[in-house]
């Protein structure tokens, strides 16, 4: 999996991946334009998403009426800056027994993003730049 971020000016970014394109931006108090969502609300937007998908997947296969709203919402943490506190709701249109409910619930659970949270990834950073002579 690959993204590329390149910076459009100000403090908007544009990101890429395959053929897909969004902005970065920051609220105008932040000395953006606000055309777009900023890294934190795009991070939890992967969280929802991804949640979205698997709740929605459960209930394609047990036959049941599709369809979900989900909510995330986290606190910013510092020392250092981070997002703490993620809380995840998923409305269900579907009226479901306590089966069902926990079969949701296990299946969101399986989520790509929800399990690289609670597992930390090793991560790298390299900057590349021209070497002054």
């Amino acid at each position: 999996m690959e993204v590329i971020v390149e910076h459009l000016g100000a403090v908007q970014f544009e990101i890429k991946a395959r053929q897909h394109t969004l902005i970065s931006d920051q609220p105008a108090e932040n000395y953006g334009y606000d055309e777009g969502m900023t890294p934190p609300e795009l991070f939890l937007a992967s969280l929802g998403s991804c949640a979205a998908f698997y709740a929605v997947e459960y209930l394609k296969r047990n036959h049941l009426e599709e369809g979900c709203k989900v909510r995330v919402r986290a606190d910013k943490a510092k020392a250092p800056a981070r997002l703490d506190n993620f809380r995840i709701e998923i409305e269900v249109p579907a009226e479901l027994n306590n089966d069902q409910l926990k079969g949701v619930d296990q299946a969101v659970h399986r989520c790509l993003i929800h399990n690289t949270l609670l597992q930390p990834p090793t991560m790298s950073i390299e900057v590349k730049a021209p070497v002054l002579a």
